[in-house]
Formats: structure tokens, sequence, C-alpha cells
């Protein structure tokens, strides 16, 4: 049994290996596509002034779904272009390793969006949602190219530079961050990195092809 599971292994990491250029281009679509969804969907909730936290949650939810979805269908477009298995043994990983952080912000934000919180808690809601997607997308790295974990960084110090601003607003009562809609922050922050990241994927790997 042990053999068979240190067989399994060892084979993953062979193939994540062999083919970390192969998923670093697959990352180039989806991060696009990604930050699209996240910028069209800051200016869409800043339009219809969404600003109860249930609202916010539900509509983010939407959000991440249709972000979701469209990954999905990028990957399998992927998977059978490359003739390869859409559920594999490092699809497997990546998903074990995203699920921990993902549950714990689906646990959070239902609180928030139920819990009867009528006030001002969506720049709280956007720092632990940027904290914990960049633990994911740190955790994750493990399993596929190097650069996924820095750009989970990004997320992180977003984090650390929002719970900066609260603590200002807390002590002098004004911040001029937080004056921006906290969707055209949303949109900003996961819409703008993924964006900004998947056109340097994007050019970085154009440029290996034309060398």
């Amino acid at each position: 049994m042990e053999t068979n599971w240190a067989a399994e292994h060892l084979q993953t990491i062979r193939t994540l290996m062999e083919r970390s250029a192969i998923y670093r281009r697959a990352l180039a679509p989806i991060m696009v596509f990604c930050g699209v969804a996240g910028m069209a969907g800051g200016g869409v909730g800043w339009g219809l002034r969404i600003d109860s936290p249930r609202g916010f949650v539900l509509f983010w939810a939407g959000v991440a779904a249709v972000a979701l979805a469209g990954t999905f269908l990028l990957v399998r477009r992927q998977a059978l272009k490359e003739s390869e298995p859409f559920w594999s043994p490092p699809t497997r990983r990546v998903t074990q390793a995203l699920i921990p952080p993902f549950f714990i912000g689906v646990v959070v934000s239902t609180v928030i969006a139920f819990g009867g919180d009528d006030g001002n808690s969506e720049p709280a809601l956007i720092l632990i949602w940027s904290w914990l997607f960049g633990c994911a997308l740190n955790a994750a790295g493990f399993f596929m190219p190097r650069g996924i974990k820095v750009f989970g960084w990004l997320f992180i110090v977003m984090g650390c530079i929002l719970t900066i601003c609260l603590v200002c607003e807390a002590e002098s009562g004004a911040n001029p961050l937080f004056n921006i809609s906290p969707h055209l922050l949303m949109g900003g922050i996961f819409g703008g990195l993924h964006l900004a990241y998947g056109i340097y994927l994007y050019f970085v790997e154009k440029g290996k092809t034309a060398a």
C-alpha cells in the first residue's frame, strides 16, 4: 500500500515538472478571464449600488461562480487539447490544496451575510478574502509553476495593507481609501491583479516561443 502511494506521488511530481510550461501557458487565459470577470463585477456592483453586507457577499459569490465556471471550461479545453484526463493526479493535488482556505472563506462569508450584520463589514471581508485567496494560491504553488506563489503573496500583502488602513481609520476616524466603493476595491484587487498576471504570462510565453 505504501509503495503504491509513494509511486503515485512520485509520478505526480514528475508529471508536474514535465508539464510546468504547459500549465503556465494554460494559466494565461485563465488569469485574463478571471481578471476581466473581476473588474466587470466591480463596475457592475458599483453601478447597481449593492451596499448591504448580504448583497455584497451574494453578488461576489455570483462573480466567483462565473469565474470558476469559466476556469473549468478553459482547463477542460486545455486537457482535451493535450489528450489528457481532466481529473488528473496533479489536478487533484491542486484542488486539495485550495479546499481549506476556500472552505474558511465560505464559512466567514456566510456568517457575515446571514448573521444580521448591517454595519460596514465589507472592507474587513475584502482583506479576509485577500488573505485566504493568497494562502490558497501559495499552497497550490507547491504543485504549480513557481510564479503562482509570488502571485499569492501579492494578495497577502494587499490584505495587510487593507488591515493597516482599517487600523488607521479606527484611530483617526477617517480614511480616504475606504471612501472608495468596496466593489471597486474588489475589482481593482482581484480583477486587476489577475488581469496583470495573465498579461505578464502571455508576454513571457510569447517571448519564449519567439526565442
